[in-house]
């Protein structure tokens, strides 16, 4: 049976799946009151449940908006955990009617930029406060300290500034929380946080394709790599978890479950909205563009299985990769370490500019090296390095792109050798690698100071007349290119 609150609660949460649950159990492990509700009532029986198993906490459920909505303290803050789209409007259309001006509504869900601004101005309208939150860090950082990216009315973040930095991982430069600017900015933060995510899991998924093809590795020998790499500069959430991954015993049979499980992969969509917001902001993005290829393509499960039927019949052979070459196991290891450190390095570049695109769009003065350092805890792409960009974007906070930053431009050169030698002995094996080898021609391609744009311009303008710039004198010009190339093969003799 769910309790009601004697005295009010400081703030409320309505949603209450896995998110909602573990985030609201947080807040009341930290002292603050609070409230909760969710439509499916044995949603909020379980919540008070736990709440109480885990130590008594002031947590309180109720069976209604109105009985929710009430018993929180004003100036009322209610965060939202549910899904994105239509049931965020539903959730706040049931809660509105309660509420009062200055009462601020929090959305902790992965929403798509556009529709938290669509919904300041709505609640602007009402009088009531808006924030739409970026929560990063799954199950166990909702529970236990979650990297969070408010964006919207600051006076909302200041009405609860003291809740959300308690309630934050701790690093140690402070709780992993900052107010990230104003309208949708910290749900298009959080956006391109996934965007990251979803190149670092491709990377490490080409890095474990490579070193269990090529090298031959055991989960075994896997699980001890990624372990050994998780000491050193690769330290990161997502090494660590892997590490773990390869030493699981399947309980249903012989080996590990990794091998048990379906190549394909799943998305909710922030990866392809990081990928089209790139197009959109001109921005180049090819390893987090390269991520969501390869996802796309894991889909494509009974094709690809099909695929290699047919091309094994014409002659291909993708089965033996042991006849590429014979590799030094233990040199393969460390190339390929530093072969997926200088991708990374690309991929947080990629996603640190796309950011400051669209702050310089919006005006929202996003502070680069502040959003590294409230991700070097809590969320899924917390890594040892983020202070090393925290501290680039200190020495320069207009810095062009991470590549150029004196300390991680020495750590490009240093570890290129290796990393093309990966990319390479990839190709030569047949093994596709799009992340690290997205990163490398973007590496490329952004440290040559001259390209072969040039030739594209002069087609540009042959088919379609576009014009093009000069490298020795200003303004735009057209060639006559058709009755030109005419006029010299006329002249050479060639159409004669």
């Amino acid at each position: 049976m769910a309790v009601e609150s004697a005295a009010l609660s400081r703030i409320g949460l309505a949603g209450l799946a896995v998110m909602g649950q573990n985030l609201a159990l947080n807040v009341a492990e930290k002292g603050f009151p609070i409230s909760v509700y969710n439509r499916t009532a044995a949603k909020v029986d379980e919540t008070v449940a736990r709440a109480a198993s885990e130590g008594g906490l002031p947590l309180f459920g109720h069976r209604s908006p109105q009985d929710f909505v009430l018993s929180i303290s004003r100036p009322r803050s209610i965060v939202i955990l549910v899904k994105a789209g239509a049931p965020v409007d539903q959730t706040i259309d049931a809660l509105s009617h309660y509420l009062e001006p200055g009462d601020a509504i929090v959305d902790g869900g992965n929403e798509w930029y556009e529709n938290t601004e669509r919904r300041i101005r709505e609640a602007s309208a009402r009088g009531l406060l808006y924030l739409g939150m970026g929560v990063s860090g799954g199950e166990d950082g909702a529970r236990n300290g979650p990297s969070l990216m408010p964006g919207g009315s600051h006076q909302a973040y200041s009405n609860i500034e003291d809740i959300l930095t308690r309630v934050a991982a701790q690093v140690d430069d402070g709780p992993c929380v900052t107010f990230v600017g104003e309208g949708g900015a910290g749900n298009f933060v959080k956006m391109v946080h996934n965007g990251i995510e979803y190149g670092d899991m491709q990377l490490i998924a080409e890095a474990y394709d490579v070193l269990r093809i090529v090298g031959g590795l055991s989960n075994a020998e896997l699980a001890e790599t990624f372990a050994e790499w998780n000491r050193g500069e690769l330290e990161s959430f997502l090494i660590e978890i892997t590490a773990d991954i390869f030493s699981v015993h399947d309980e249903h049979g012989d080996g590990e479950i990794v091998d048990k499980i379906l190549d394909k992969t799943g998305m909710k969509g922030t990866g392809k909205w990081t990928v089209q917001q790139a197009a959109e902001l001109s921005i180049a993005a090819p390893t987090i563009a390269a991520s969501l290829d390869s996802r796309y393509l894991s889909g494509l499960k009974d094709e690809r299985e099909a695929a290699a039927k047919t091309l094994e019949q014409a002659g291909i052979n993708s089965a033996d990769y042991s006849t590429v070459r014979s590799v030094d196991k233990k040199r393969l290891i460390d190339d390929v370490r530093q072969a997926l450190y200088a991708s990374k390095i690309c991929s947080y570049a990629q996603g640190m500019n796309l950011l400051r695109s669209k702050s310089a769009e919006k005006g929202w003065n996003l502070n680069l090296g502040e959003l590294a350092r409230i991700w070097k805890g809590g969320c899924i792409i917390r890594a040892r390095f983020l202070d090393r960009i925290k501290k680039a974007y200190e020495r320069n906070r207009g810095l062009a792109n991470l590549i150029v930053d004196p300390e991680f431009a020495r750590e490009m050169v240093q570890r290129q050798a290796a990393w093309r030698r990966v990319v390479g002995l990839a190709i030569e094996a047949g093994i596709s690698t799009p992340g690290m080898s997205a990163s490398l021609a973007y590496f490329d391609t952004y440290r040559r100071a001259r390209l072969p744009a040039n030739l594209v311009q002069a087609q540009r303008d042959y088919f379609g007349a576009h014009t093009y710039e000069r490298v020795d004198r200003p303004g735009s010009f057209h060639t006559e290119w058709s009755k030109i190339a005419r006029q010299s093969k006329v002249g050479s003799g060639i159409l004669n």
